[in-house]
């Protein structure tokens, strides 16, 4: 079974926002965001549905990193 790194504390990620270069702020898995309940579903059936075709069949898990500065939002693709 895959784990994402991120999403269990086992590694830190950081990257810097295009726009203005500020430390940008991990929020999260990007399917958490789709509404109320979707952080409580299951993990393989909201990655046929996260927007990368593929992120099932090569274990990735897309993250939504936002920039405080400047509330540019970034999704980063994280390998399991």
């Amino acid at each position: 079974m895959a784990m994402c790194p991120l999403c269990n504390g086992f590694e830190a990620y950081e990257t810097q926002c295009a726009s203005c270069g500020s430390l940008m702020l991990d929020g999260g898995k990007a399917t958490d965001f789709l509404d109320d309940y979707s952080a409580y579903m299951d993990i393989d059936v909201l990655k046929l549905v996260d927007g990368d075709l593929n992120s099932l069949v090569e274990n990735i898990c897309l993250h939504m990193f936002s920039c405080p500065h400047c509330q540019q939002d970034q999704m980063v693709a994280v390998k399991e």
